[in-house]
């Protein structure tokens, strides 16, 4: 194989992870399971188009540039994706419903229908179990050294879902870190600038449904939040980074503190 086909092959097929700022002093750590868009080839776009794959149902609009900026501005280890969610999502149990999806909102994913148990083990195999096998062993480290650890994965919705209108700017999700998203859907709403934000919406924490905050977070014992900034609300640079500095100030707590 020629060095360049090489090089495509490892651009078509990149590591599972991309971490930022391992080593950096937060006691938060940022992960975002819907980073990319990025299909390898041979998948033929699952059967879709180019612009199905530029939809919510592959991506989390805008979260990757967030998650990027929150890392940077908090001091923040931050882990994104690097592969679709239509091909294994990273926040889904494995084995569920929404693991390896057949149908998105509307939209039916030709090339998920009938795969057999081979494709879906390498799915995990390169995609799935990379990704948490490093947070894992991130939190473990942390835990290790007695760090303080507080997990913030980030997410974008739509403004509409099956044509009922989500009106909220931002949701705060969370299971067993009341206090922790309590003080964030707090400290949102009351900066002033009139944002719409609630608890719990536009989806519910289950654990059912749910993998990062669950078993990362509840599981291990360290407070975990799940948030979601509606993705009409970050289509600039300028939109992230109001978003980004809005969320660093949401509450004092969550400005990333220096670990002694």
């Amino acid at each position: 194989m020629s060095s360049a086909a090489l090089h495509n092959r490892a651009n078509d097929w990149p590591e599972a992870v991309v971490v930022l700022n391992e080593a950096g002093r937060s006691d938060t750590v940022l992960l975002c399971e819907h980073a990319s868009n990025h299909m390898p080839a041979e998948y033929s776009r699952l059967g879709l188009t180019e612009r199905d794959l530029k939809r919510h149902i592959a991506w989390d609009i805008g979260a990757a540039l967030l998650t990027q900026r929150l890392s940077a501005l908090l001091d923040a280890p931050a882990f994104l994706s690097t592969y679709s969610r239509l091909l294994i999502d990273l926040n889904r149990p494995l084995g569920s419903e929404g693991s390896i999806p057949t149908l998105s909102e509307d939209t039916t994913i030709p090339g998920n229908s009938d795969i057999d148990e081979a494709e879906r083990a390498r799915r995990v195999a390169i995609m799935f179990k990379p990704f948490h096998d490093k947070v894992s062993s991130h939190l473990a480290d942390r835990e290790k050294d007695g760090r303080p650890t507080r997990i913030v994965t980030v997410h974008s919705f739509t403004p509409t879902y099956l044509g009922v209108s989500r009106p909220w700017h931002a949701g705060v999700l969370f299971a067993g870190a009341t206090e922790l998203g309590t003080r964030l859907v707090d400290g949102l709403r009351n900066n002033g600038q009139g944002l719409n934000v609630d608890a719990n919406v536009p989806y519910v924490i289950n654990r059912d449904s749910d993998y990062a905050i669950p078993v990362h977070g509840d599981d291990r014992g360290h407070d975990a939040v799940l948030i979601e900034i509606r993705q009409d609300l970050l289509t600039s640079s300028d939109d992230i980074d109001a978003w980004a500095n809005r969320l660093v100030s949401a509450l004092p707590a969550f400005r990333g503190e220096m670990v002694a």
